[in-house]
């Protein structure tokens, strides 16, 4: 599952404004350039892929990537893939993708940002159903955020069973972070989220995380994260396999081109 932001498994918001003292004399600064449309992508590695706290690739390595079009009018759309472990963990189907698609609008009004769209979560081979005593796992979130300054908050919501979980329509999940710009390349983001499964309070769960990326220049970068939750032990732990959402510390490199 991504954050998308997506969604990519690191949280984000905007960086944190240098301001500067100038002069009377200086000149006026130059109008900012017309925003311009962009395709980009990404490939990287982690050493486990966690999506809201809990792992999703059973605290194995996982490898990830994506593609954005962003048009200049604020529209977006872009899709991301990583390899899983706890489709095939539930013991009641296969699938070892999570294929991502996603689509919205940003833009400000004054100081506030604000992104909305819809993200849909495919697990490739999933066959889940009634059957296993899960609900298909594939889910569709609609989703709005607001960011001030180094501040974001988001909210998603499930438009269908959330996850694999029967009868869950309606679950919901805040995150709420910031991004403060250390220098020399370095960025610090907390995060905290809750996330609520309709009608299954046992699944229910806060999981929060610090996360340290560094910009390596030519599109390298590395992120540390230290990530927990308080999630139910049993609940998640699909299959016998362990606790995904144990405290753990996760280690990624992205090149984006």
């Amino acid at each position: 599952m991504k954050v998308f932001s997506a969604s990519s498994l690191f949280a984000g918001a905007s960086l944190l404004a240098a301001t500067s003292v100038m002069a009377q004399t200086a000149p006026a600064p130059a109008a900012p350039a017309a925003a311009q449309s962009s395709l980009t992508y990404n490939i990287g590695v982690v050493t486990d892929y966690r999506y809201r706290g809990i792992s999703q690739s059973r605290s194995k390595p996982a490898v990830q990537g994506g593609l954005d079009y962003a048009d200049k009018s604020g529209f977006y759309v872009g899709a991301w893939a990583s390899t899983i472990k706890w489709i095939k963990d539930s013991e009641a189907t296969n699938g070892s993708i999570e294929l991502d698609i996603y689509g919205g609008y940003k833009a400000s009004v004054g100081a506030i940002g604000y992104d909305v769209g819809v993200l849909r979560y495919e697990y490739l081979g999933n066959k889940l159903g009634k059957l296993d005593g899960f609900a298909n796992a594939n889910t569709t979130e609609a989703y709005g955020a607001l960011t001030y300054g180094v501040f974001t908050a988001k909210y998603s919501y499930s438009l269908g069973d959330t996850f694999g979980t029967l009868d869950s329509k309606g679950s919901t999940y805040l995150d709420l972070s910031a991004n403060f710009d250390l220098g020399g390349g370095f960025t610090l983001t907390p995060h905290i989220g809750r996330q609520v499964i309709k009608n299954a309070p046992g699944y229910s769960y806060t999981d929060y995380s610090m996360t340290l990326a560094k910009d390596l220049g030519n599109g390298l970068s590395a992120t540390g994260m230290i990530v927990g939750t308080n999630a139910d032990k049993v609940n998640y732990d699909f299959g016998g396999k362990g606790y995904l959402g144990k405290d753990a510390l996760v280690v990624g490199i992205k090149y984006s081109f």
